[in-house]
């Protein structure tokens, strides 16, 4: 068996045990790759990730629109990107979500930064 690596802090890797957690999330994601499946999400969530079987901390990811919770529950930054079109969300917003910012402060940082 490896050697474990050294946590990262503020980091959640995506290794076997976070793909077992998030399996039921990230099989869920790839279904958006159909219009039709992203359709029937936004219609019912609540329906759609019972479908899914997601847990209680998946579907609160999903409330709150937190894409870090949604890595945290085992989510694979790959297939949460469909989710940022779903939910409204840009890339600004998710780098403010992953610092602890507002969006503005975030965009300021940006600007400030020549980027």
């Amino acid at each position: 068996m490896p050697t474990p690596l050294p946590p990262i802090p503020g980091t959640t890797p995506f290794d076997g045990t976070q793909a077992r957690k998030g399996y039921a999330l990230n099989k869920m994601c790839f279904s958006f790759n159909h219009a039709a499946n992203r359709a029937a999400f936004a219609a019912d969530e609540e329906a759609y990730m019972q479908q899914y079987g997601l847990n209680e901390q998946q579907a609160a990811a999903i409330r709150a629109r937190n894409v870090l919770q949604l890595i945290a529950a085992g989510g694979n930054a790959y297939y949460l990107a469909k989710f940022a079109g779903i939910f409204g969300l840009d890339m600004q917003d998710i780098g403010a979500q992953q610092t602890g910012m507002t969006k503005d402060e975030f965009k300021a940082r940006l600007v400030a930064a020549g980027r």
